[in-house]
């Protein structure tokens, strides 16, 4: 019975923590490895966490990326590049 009730719990609330990731694309237009930011064409600054290595990236690739909002703080959770 505990079993099932948690299972229906999780089914309950995937599609709501689903609902606060966002994807976007676009060119990135600066990247500072100080702080760990990507910049892309919409003039929007994201977050890279560990994991997503900022020099692979370079100014004027494409790219797409998953985000959420974390504190404040928009954080990119998965980066590909897009021709």
């Amino acid at each position: 019975m505990k079993t099932q009730m948690i299972m229906a719990a999780m089914l309950v609330l995937a599609p709501i923590s689903a609902a606060f990731a966002a994807q976007t694309s676009g060119t990135i237009t600066a990247i500072s490895k100080d702080a760990d930011t990507i910049t892309l064409s919409d003039g929007k600054t994201y977050m890279l966490p560990e994991g997503i290595e900022d020099t692979k990236l370079r100014v004027g690739e494409k790219v797409q990326l998953t985000y959420a909002d974390k504190g404040g703080k928009v954080v990119v959770s998965h980066l590909v590049p897009r021709k």
